[in-house]
């Protein structure tokens, strides 16, 4: 690397700096943290969204678990000499004051080492603010040329490149830092952005130079699927890429690594791991309470790409472990796959069949037509709620062709609705339920659409007419992640609704059903144990009931059970299906019965380092099977989360329909093209 491009790459590194710092006072200032000096070191106003909060809040905890739990243990001991924090790429970080206004900085100094440029830029703010001046007490200003650009009696602040270990190691032992004492590395998405040498050169530069240290770090795994590759396009649109996540793909190899440059004993787990089972309930939920919130895909996978690592050295720090060992295993990994389905592009037109959008809903009005309304995606070149239709036909030729129609007339009009569900009513008629505009604002009402066919059943030209359903009034139905399933009573037919979540209830266990025929909503006995609440879970009919499974249950975790409303002579009945093996638990997945087996389709789980694929069910024996799906045929990244599927029985075929999110600060990105798994391979046809 030249002088001018590692000028450059440093400039874009320092960058991230920026960005992460005015997240963290967005942070701070929406209540998820107590931090008031965040606003004291970062200058101007950011509100970062719901989903970023999230990300930093549990980025923060994870760092402030081994900073406790360091503080501690030397705490415990009474060492002859202070304990000593280095904080490696500390950019604008507020720990020292955090710490020091906490009176946790009695026996315990903080070094923090960044590029001469951030470092002086932070010691001129803290020479300027009163508030921090008084945190510091007595202190001093490095001139230009020096590497210590800010000291106090606890604290110092480096100028110094981290890929200059020699340097490195003089600025440090002239800044008082001793190696023998007990000390705390900290790297906060650091070792990412060198090159792989590099880090490994810094890794066990500091195993040999620090007898008795922990080392903590934290950054992004796992760049094989679809959101890990949405990660690593992101940071190489900021000039930034990320370096070594093949080389260390998952937690397991980031131990190794650690272990084989020279350290004691190294334990880290995903963010999802941490949060479920070192954050206390009871803050969970205050977390989960403080904005409205509906991005649950985009937050688990986020910290299913993300780990925090703690590796020791030293007889004192090597003792107890950072993180303690669960009474409960959290991985949940499914059954080695059965097989492989494989994939392809069924839609050619990319300008007239792109479905690109999510938290939609897709409805097979026939063999040859399905009809997809609402959700968020693409529209005129803008991202927005979509407020087009679009209809996929299958031609005399067996090509499927997609495009989108408008409404028509003025009786009523598509509001740009999002996780509503959609019945087909007739070949030309659909009844759509529930939705949102916003976590705050749910859709108005029931639609009714009516999708009137040109001469030749050719979807150009076509168009929708959008009526409000006649339902009886007092029936509003103000939530949205639900479920509609055909069902039947005394040989009549209804809809069930089950499940959601509304603007004042993270999740619900409602039944009610729906008199198609009248469009009354009607009272009927449903006797069992009723499932736990949960909305993004799926329904499918069955024998004239409705077969719920997975969801997202009221503490967010998925959920892996499967339920069965039978039909019986007074009403329905909740029966509780036995699986074997059990199967990962999931939400926003799809599914659907095809000779008596369920098919559970993509989807999020957070129990396993696997992608979901398709997992089938046998309905009468219980047994499950795991089917990975080979993308080879594909455009990669493909996402299998807020997408709608539709099933060709004669076919043996499934379509997979638009799908993908809002990728936490990694942008949003659409499943460009409607993709057909091939089925046959499940001998399901049989």
């Amino acid at each position: 690397m030249g002088p001018r491009s590692r000028q450059r790459r440093t400039g874009t590194v320092q960058s991230t700096n920026d960005s992460s710092s005015l997240s963290k006072r967005s942070l701070a200032a929406q209540g998820y943290v107590s931090d008031a000096f965040a606003p004291l070191l970062v200058p101007g106003i950011v509100r970062r969204t719901p989903l970023i909060h999230r990300g930093y809040y549990v980025r923060a905890r994870a760092v402030r678990h081994c900073v406790r739990a360091f503080l501690d243990l030397t705490g415990a001991i009474r060492s002859p000499t202070r304990a000593q924090i280095l904080s490696l790429g500390s950019g604008s970080d507020s720990l020292y004051f955090r710490l020091k206004a906490a009176g946790l900085l009695t026996r315990t100094a903080v070094w923090e080492v960044d590029f001469p440029d951030v470092s002086r830029l932070k010691a001129k703010r803290i020479e300027e603010t009163p508030e921090l001046c008084a945190q510091t007490g007595p202190f001093k200003i490095g001139d230009s040329a020096s590497t210590l650009c800010f000291e106090s009696s606890d604290y110092r602040i480096l100028g110094a490149d981290l890929r200059e270990l020699q340097r490195l190691g003089e600025a440090l032992d002239s800044a008082g830092l001793d190696a023998t004492s007990p000390t705390l590395i900290l790297a906060e998405a650091v070792l990412t952005y060198l090159e792989p040498s590099r880090a490994a050169a810094l890794i066990a530069w500091v195993a040999q130079r620090f007898p008795n240290a922990l080392f903590v770090i934290y950054e992004q795994m796992k760049p094989g699927d679809a959101f890990g590759q949405i990660m690593l396009q992101h940071f190489r649109r900021l000039n930034s890429p990320l370096h070594g996540l093949e080389l260390f793909p998952d937690v397991e190899a980031q131990r190794q690594r650690f272990l084989q440059a020279g350290w004691t004993t190294c334990s880290a787990l995903d963010l999802n791991e941490f949060y479920r089972r070192l954050i206390p309930a009871d803050e969970r939920r205050r977390v989960e309470t403080l904005e409205p919130f509906d991005e649950f895909e985009e937050w688990h996978l986020k910290c299913s790409h993300y780990f925090i690592l703690a590796a020791s050295r030293g007889d004192i720090l090597s003792e107890t472990p950072v993180f303690l060992p669960s009474e409960a295993s959290f991985q949940i990994d499914p059954a080695l796959p059965s097989g492989f389905l494989s994939a392809s592009v069924v839609t050619s037109d990319h300008q007239h069949s792109s479905l690109q959008r999510y938290g939609h809903t897709s409805v097979l009005l026939s063999p040859g037509i399905i009809f997809s309304a609402g959700g968020f995606g693409e529209q005129e070149g803008r991202h927005c709620r979509v407020s087009r239709f679009h209809l996929l036909s299958r031609s005399c030729d067996s090509e499927w062709k997609g495009c989108q129609i408008s409404t028509l007339g003025t009786e009523g009009q598509w509001d740009g609705r999002l996780y509503h569900t959609m019945t087909r009513l007739s070949d030309t008629r659909v009844l759509v339920l529930g939705g949102r505009l916003s976590p705050v604002n749910p859709a108005s009402g029931a639609l009714q659409l009516d999708i009137y066919k040109s001469e030749d059943n050719c979807p150009e030209g076509q168009n929708v007419v959008v009526t409000k359903a006649a339902l009886e009034e007092g029936s509003m139905l103000s939530c949205w992640r639900h479920s509609t399933t055909e069902v039947y009573y005394q040989n009549q037919r209804y809809l069930f609704v089950y499940g959601g979540r509304s603007v004042t209830d993270p999740v619900l266990s409602d039944c009610r059903f729906l008199h198609v025929e009248t469009m009354a909503w009607v009272r009927i006995p449903v006797q069992g144990s009723s499932p736990e609440g949960r909305h993004s879970h799926s329904a499918c009919s069955w024998q004239g009931g409705a077969l719920i499974a997975g969801g997202l249950g009221a503490s967010e975790e998925p959920l892996s059970s499967v339920f069965f409303l039978r039909p019986v002579s007074s009403g329905f009945l909740w029966e509780s299906i036995h699986i074997q093996p059990s199967i990962t638990p999931r939400y926003s997945h799809t599914a659907h019965v095809f000779n008596g087996k369920l098919l559970l389709v993509g989807g999020v789980w957070i129990h396993s380092s696997s992608v979901p694929g398709v997992t089938v069910i046998s309905l009468t024996t219980g047994l499950s099977s795991e089917y990975q799906i080979d993308t080879a045929s594909v455009p990669w990244p493909l996402m299998l989360h807020n997408h709608s599927s539709a099933l060709l029985p004669e076919e043996q075929q499934l379509l997979l329909i638009g799908g993908g999110g809002n990728c936490f600060s990694f942008g949003t990105y659409f499943n460009p093209h409607t993709v057909g798994l091939d089925l046959s391979s499940l001998g399901l046809g049989q």
